[in-house]
């Protein structure tokens, strides 16, 4: 994707209602994952995508800044990747900073980087403790062999099919041997788009995009699927430099 995502709840009736304790949403964050098809922005590129959660980026800040309020599976996936990798790590895709922070509280050396400049704006002014800057995912001009780690959380998941191979080729360039990228995504039974809360999404069957991934240079390490109440199916996958 071109702007950072977590993914949402799709169509109204596939929330399930929160616990005692949960977290409150504001008005515009329940909006947001009550839209109905007719209202989401037109499927596009970078500078829909922008527009899209720009639109949104108070909504999704409310519902996803910090790792706190994402799933435990979620935060134990990233958590025991992040504890194998060695060298700096690039979040990209890092939307409102929250992975980025919960990275740096782990004591690796990350930095972030979205399309959205409201999300940049937020990561800097809530964690500046951690590097932020905007940029495009398909054009990031990364340095060659210069991370132990790229984590793009959903983050590809509105970007056309031939474009992620060109990303997961520009992050496959910039791990050093043995570096590690960790990617999520929606698991699907065919490569297509879907309608996704803020802006069209793809899914992946996962033997499609880890022949992406190997053909960008990457060997797979394992794989994850958790099927939503929804039926979505959110999965990860884990792969490092040959």
């Amino acid at each position: 994707m071109h702007a950072a995502s977590v993914p949402l709840p799709r169509g109204r009736g596939n929330r399930s209602s929160p616990g005692p304790g949960a977290p409150r949403m504001s008005d515009a964050a329940a909006r947001m994952l009550d839209m109905t098809p007719e209202e989401q922005p037109e499927r596009a590129g970078l500078e829909a995508v922008q527009r899209a959660y720009g639109s949104w980026s108070a909504a999704y800040i409310d519902l996803f800044d910090g790792a706190g309020k994402a799933s435990q599976e979620d935060r134990d996936r990233i958590t025991r990747w992040a504890r194998s990798v060695t060298g700096p790590v690039l979040d990209a895709g890092c939307g409102p900073g929250h992975w980025s922070a919960h990275l740096h509280g782990l004591g690796v050396e990350v930095e972030g980087v979205d399309a959205t400049p409201a999300f940049v704006e937020h990561a800097r002014r809530a964690h500046p403790e951690v590097a932020f800057r905007q940029g495009d995912l398909r054009r990031l001009d990364l340095a060659p062999a210069s991370l132990g780690g790229v984590l793009a959380w959903f983050s590809l998941i509105h970007t056309e099919p031939d474009e992620v191979r060109g990303a997961l080729a520009s992050f496959a360039a910039a791990l050093r041997p043995g570096g590690s990228l960790l990617i999520g995504f929606f698991s699907g039974a065919a490569l297509a788009p879907f309608e996704h809360r803020v802006v069209t999404a793809w899914a992946w069957p996962p033997d499609d995009l880890a022949h992406a991934v190997e053909d960008a240079g990457l060997e797979v390490v394992d794989r994850d699927e958790q099927v939503q109440p929804s039926g979505r199916v959110f999965a990860s996958m884990r792969a490092r430099r040959r």
